[in-house]
């Protein structure tokens, strides 16, 4: 990428100048080179007891994007081959802070034979008519390819920001461990007034309509492991015995439809607080001749939100297997934090008429018209380490604010119109020099 850094075309304010350099054929090329980088090494699965990615490739790339921009970079790793970017423009005088984040990892492409919109190749960003497929393109390269294009298209317009702008791009987000935010956090000393998480918020209406919302918040999650224990037997006298896999199969619908104490907030999430089941194992390999006496399950717990911790989620757990145990005699069970796993927080709401809402609320009405949906988005994502640590930090970005298994999918109109829409906040948000 090569950016002329001189001042902004005489015939255009500085304003035009910025949204004129933000084209879909920009941002195609952006994206398409960004999504298949350092793929599929950055693949990062949310399971605690599997290896993580590796962000490298993805990471080298964007430094040296940013440099070429005029940031001072530095990459920060906690763990070989993990790297994160920290890219800083100093503003012209004194001013707030701006972290711009995104995540550099991606959740597995799984089997590559179902991504017949990619021809079989996850990595390889195809598109049909309106939407542009690939594995990251939604969550979240496509996302980051907004951000930096909008600082691209504000350095070539000259624009000289009064406070200072900060491209923060994270590793290990899709596992919520500890090698990418958590670790610039609270090892490294990263700050900032304010942040805006480009990840997705975006929506479409049933007749076709669309925009995006700007979540103001989030709810948490947690991992659980649940057990139950039966006596093992000969598969010909199954009636001699306690199979494991079907008291795990008579409990688990208890507790899908369990409901735990908590506080309604004012914007509440996707979902209400409540389990779904993950993972569920049970037999032994070579023992094919008994029942099973153990069986395992993996609950995640979503829509998480202020108030509940993890000793009040462990306790309505536990709630509903004793209620069980009491119900059955022959229910032996248990459930414990799943190893490896944080407790992850629902945070606060941001204010509607502060920054960063604020900003981001008037660039959406000047590039799209209208006013924004602010929500309480159901995922994690970095935002919520950022309040953690008394930022004002946000979430906003093109991506459809839902989860493609295979065959992902960003709309390029919504790229586009996100991209300006982060420039003006950018702009209007650290103060232009004139």
């Amino acid at each position: 990428m090569t950016v002329a850094l001189s001042s902004q075309p005489a015939a255009l304010p500085l304003r035009d100048a910025v949204l004129s350099f933000i084209t879909e054929k920009a941002w195609l090329d952006l994206a398409c080179e960004l999504i298949p980088a350092g793929q599929p090494e950055a693949e990062n699965p949310l399971d605690p007891d599997l290896p993580g990615g590796k962000e490298e490739g993805i990471a080298l790339l964007l430094a040296d994007k940013l440099t070429a921009l005029g940031f001072t970079v530095d990459l920060k790793a906690r763990t070989p081959h993990r790297l994160n970017v920290i890219a800083d423009l100093p503003g012209e005088t004194e001013g707030p802070s701006l972290i711009l984040n995104d995540h550099l990892d991606t959740y597995p492409a799984g089997d590559w034979a179902a991504w017949t919109m990619t021809g079989g190749h996850p990595f390889r960003p195809t598109r049909h008519g309106d939407l542009l497929y690939a594995r990251g393109t939604s969550d979240t390269r496509g996302n980051l390819a907004c951000t930096l294009l909008a600082v691209e298209a504000i350095r070539a317009a000259g624009v000289r920001l009064k406070g200072t702008l900060k491209c923060v791009y994270t590793a290990d987000e899709e596992k919520n461990g500890p090698d990418g935010s958590i670790f610039l956090l609270d090892e490294c000393g990263l700050a900032a007034d304010y942040t805006i998480v480009c990840e997705p918020t975006a929506w479409t209406a049933p007749d076709g309509g669309w925009g995006m919302g700007i979540a103001i918040a989030n709810c948490g999650n947690f991992l659980v492991e649940v057990e139950t224990s039966g006596i093992k037997t000969h598969l010909w006298r199954p009636d001699t015995g306690i199979n494991a896999i079907t008291k795990m199969m008579e409990l688990l619908p208890q507790l899908e439809k369990m409901s735990f104490a908590h506080t309604p907030a004012p914007h509440a999430g996707g979902t209400p607080p409540m389990v779904t089941v993950l993972r569920i194992a049970g037999g032994v390999p070579r023992e094919m001749q008994f029942t099973p006496d153990s069986c395992k399950a993996v609950l995640g717990v979503v829509g998480i939100l202020p108030g509940m911790t993890r000793d009040s989620v462990m306790a309505d757990i536990n709630r509903v297997i004793a209620g069980a145990l009491a119900a059955d005699p022959t229910l032996k069970a248990e459930a414990r934090p799943f190893p490896g796993a944080l407790f992850v927080d629902g945070t606060g709401e941001q204010e509607a008429d502060a920054e960063p809402v604020r900003s981001l609320r008037k660039a959406y009405g000047e590039v799209l018209s209208g006013e924004p949906k602010l929500y309480r988005k159901n995922a994690f994502n970095d935002t919520i380490r950022f309040s953690e640590h008394g930022f004002k930090a946000v979430t906003f970005g093109p991506g459809e604010d839902g989860w493609a298994p295979v065959n992902e999918s960003i709309h390029i109109g919504k790229a586009v119109a996100a991209t300006r829409i982060l420039a003006l906040t950018v702009m209007d948000l650290l103060g232009v020099e004139e």
